[in-house]
């Protein structure tokens, strides 16, 4: 549930490719990952690059559509944009690099429109950040109640907060990009919120699945709660969507 696409400026990705990710997740076996582009991540209007990702490998991708605040000039042209376009499962925010919070008055274009239809958002989130923390991403939750929120990195180093979002809020979900490396975290989310309320993901190309896997494979845990983060979880998110 959570993915990217193509290089990144200042490090080298041996799998940056469509093709190339699709080797590494039939490798895992991975059979579908949601991602955004790299490129839209500085650039929106990149966004469309995920489109033709998904419309070449339909069985593989689903896109999330980034959102940057800091040009809302843009803003309802690009929800338009985003209307008219297959394949895209909701919104991507990355506050901590467009250095703008979630609160902010930039987002609420993006999350107006996600609340209405339903959306899902994939947030950037980092414990103690002044742009994406689980406290600011708790105001949001309380004011938007029918999009799904994934916390991407479930609120990295701040986790009692974070799960405690996720089980308090009915649309939140913890996601587990570079959390998983944490010793007893995933542990801890399942004892707390509940393995039907955490997703997995791993940054690919930034890290390989196997690893992500085996951290979830290993931890002290029921095969139930395996399936519901591995696969369960997630296949109910996207099901509209495929």
């Amino acid at each position: 549930m959570h993915g990217h696409l193509g290089p990144f400026q200042g490090i080298y990705f041996p799998n940056p490719s469509p093709e190339d990710m699709i080797r590494t997740m039939d490798r895992c076996g991975v059979r579908i990952i949601v991602s955004s582009s790299h490129a839209s991540l500085i650039d929106t209007k990149a966004n469309i690059e995920m489109t033709k990702v998904v419309q070449r490998y339909p069985q593989r991708f689903r896109a999330y559509w980034v959102v940057n605040p800091n040009y809302p000039e843009r803003m309802q042209r690009e929800l338009s944009e985003f209307a008219e376009t297959d394949g895209f499962v909701g919104f991507k925010f990355l506050s901590d690099y467009h250095k703008y919070p979630v609160t902010g008055t930039g987002y609420e274009p993006a999350l107006r429109y996600a609340d209405e239809h339903g959306l899902l958002v994939l947030m950037h989130t980092w414990g103690h950040s002044s742009y994406d923390s689980p406290s600011l991403v708790e105001q949001v939750a309380e004011r938007y109640t029918n999009l799904v929120l994934l916390m991407g990195h479930s609120g990295y180093g701040e986790w009692e907060k974070a799960i405690q979002v996720a089980q308090q809020y009915l649309n939140v979900y913890l996601e587990l990009t570079a959390a998983y490396s944490v010793n007893g975290v995933i542990e801890s989310m399942v004892r707390q919120a509940g393995s039907h309320k955490i997703v997995f993901g791993t940054d690919l190309p930034w890290f390989d699945p196997h690893y992500g896997i085996g951290c979830v494979l290993f931890s002290r845990i029921t095969d139930e709660d395996r399936h519901n983060i591995l696969h369960r979880n997630a296949e109910r998110l996207i099901k509209p969507y495929l």
